[in-house]
């Protein structure tokens, strides 16, 4: 996704988002934000949800061009890691992020902080470094056990101007 409102900005309001009224104020005036692209008005908000939808819910039966909703952030926030599996704070990207519950509350700020990492953040920066970079596992990783989850299927996940 390439909009220029989903920069690094964006990132570093939403990492401090829950100490810095600023960093408020700053997310959602990005996020409400009409755009006009190809024709098409809608806020940042609908692009960032569209493209999570997109990269990360597909296999939830989600259709083209669909909205990511709380359910579907919530379904597939489990499942992504970065650099290597674990469900410890260094390799569980929601952990790792202060995200322990995603709920109608915050799941469009989870969506922004992983598209925006994509985009503009430290995973952006890593993915070119061929550092870290996202992974997604299978669904319900909570439910499996360990040797399921070792064995499970990964696919790495990088988007502006990187493979997909």
């Amino acid at each position: 996704m390439a909009h220029p409102l989903i920069d690094r900005a964006l990132y570093d309001a939403i990492v401090r988002f829950d100490e810095d009224e600023a960093a408020q104020e700053y997310f959602y005036k990005v996020m409400d934000t009409v755009t006009d692209r190809s024709g098409k008005r809608e806020t940042v908000r609908t692009q960032i949800l569209r493209t999570y939808a997109m990269l990360f819910c597909d296999d939830l039966g989600a259709v083209a061009g669909q909205v990511a909703g709380p359910d579907e952030v919530e379904a597939t926030a489990d499942r992504l890691y970065t650099g290597g599996m674990g469900f410890d704070p260094q390799h569980w990207y929601r952990m790792g992020h202060h995200f322990p519950v995603i709920d109608e509350d915050n799941y469009d700020r989870f969506a922004a902080l992983v598209i925006s990492d994509l985009s503009a953040g430290p995973l952006r920066e890593a993915a070119l470094q061929g550092d870290d970079m996202l992974l997604v596992g299978e669904r319900d990783p909570l439910g499996m056990t360990a040797e399921q989850r070792r064995a499970q299927r990964l696919r790495r996940v990088q988007i502006g101007g990187m493979d997909r």
